[in-house]
């Protein structure tokens, strides 16, 4: 009995130091492959990473769960950095941002980084680096921190939110959140998830965000699905996004105290973060709120309807009197 009892712990020893070898191999392989693309400042002792361009008034782009600033620079940071000062930023826990409290990178957690706390954090970061009356725009997970930055503050000209989070929603998110986002799951199954996942993996859930349109050519190649699935980063996101909704109940209960412009672009299509459920009932929540529907369109605005996003970019700044 006891024989077989240590043979079965050993095997278990040496399948955890397998898959932890193999999820190390990958962790290192996303450094080298996709490494900093801006500058990495230091905002109280937690790592920042920052990208900015262009010159104008100043715009706060903020990425979605899973993401990092190489979403919006694939192309959409571009179509903007003629007119404003783009400022791209990584969430904590994804791209080169660091998490801002130790606890939160313990394995065997679920402490995470609130909205608030996000906001806090990038606030403090783009004072850093001199931004000033900025435009935030958040897209999907980034549309929460922005509805948390508009609450927080008041030192910014207006609000665009794309596909953004923003009020309560019915059920939960399924059982790869809860999994990942758990204690035990964090420190045993996403290591694994880590390790192992396999490429057409990544290429369907592409395609499961961009539906019912496709990804542009090259995104997948430039945006670093790799740095996304790193240990840490799987433990952030899924946790962050997990634990979200109590957040957002408390939060959606205060928008009448955002006082800047509002906009927000979300496509009817959108079954990651439904139009109904979330953007379509805050013009009954913030005062002079403002959504373009696009019929048909999906979770990317940025990418499959850039021109609409801007747009609505460009309203904030008319109304802020920016323009």
């Amino acid at each position: 009995m006891k024989t077989a009892l240590f043979f079965l712990l050993g095997v278990l020893v040496v399948t955890v130091a397998v898959v932890q070898m193999f999820a190390l191999k990958r962790d290192r392989e996303a450094a080298q492959n996709y490494p900093p693309t801006g500058q990495l400042i230091d905002v109280d002792g937690v790592t920042v990473h920052v990208e900015q361009m262009g010159e104008g008034p100043d715009l706060v782009l903020l990425h979605g769960a899973s993401g990092s600033t190489r979403d919006f620079s694939f192309a959409f940071a571009d179509r903007l950095k003629d007119r404003y000062r783009v400022t791209l930023l990584d969430r904590p826990g994804l791209g080169w941002t660091e998490q801002i409290d130790p606890a939160h990178k313990q394995a065997w957690s679920t402490a995470h980084a609130s909205p608030h706390d996000q906001a806090r954090l990038l606030k403090a970061a783009t004072d850093k680096v001199g931004v000033s009356n900025p435009i935030i725009v958040g897209h999907s997970f980034g549309g929460i921190v922005g509805y948390a930055w508009a609450l927080e503050f008041d030192d910014l000209a207006g609000f665009v939110s794309v596909a953004g989070v923003a009020n309560p929603w019915p059920g939960d998110l399924g059982w790869t959140y809860r999994l990942n986002g758990s204690a035990w799951g964090g420190a045993l199954a996403v290591p694994i998830l880590s390790a192992f996942v396999p490429q057409t993996y990544i290429e369907t859930t592409l395609e499961s965000i961009f539906e019912p349109q496709s990804a542009p050519e090259g995104y997948l190649d430039h945006v670093g699905a790799a740095l996304s699935l790193r240990r840490h980063s799987l433990r952030a996101n899924a946790r962050q996004v997990n634990w979200l909704r109590p957040y957002v109940v408390e939060m959606s209960a205060r928008y009448g105290d955002i006082t800047v412009p509002v906009e927000i672009v979300h496509g009817d299509a959108d079954t990651i973060v439904p139009l109904e459920v979330h953007s379509a009932k805050v013009p009954g929540q913030i005062k002079g709120a403002n959504v373009t529907v696009l019929p048909g369109i999906g979770h990317m605005p940025q990418h499959t309807n850039p021109d609409d996003v801007i747009a609505a970019i460009d309203r904030v700044a008319r109304r802020a009197g920016l323009r």
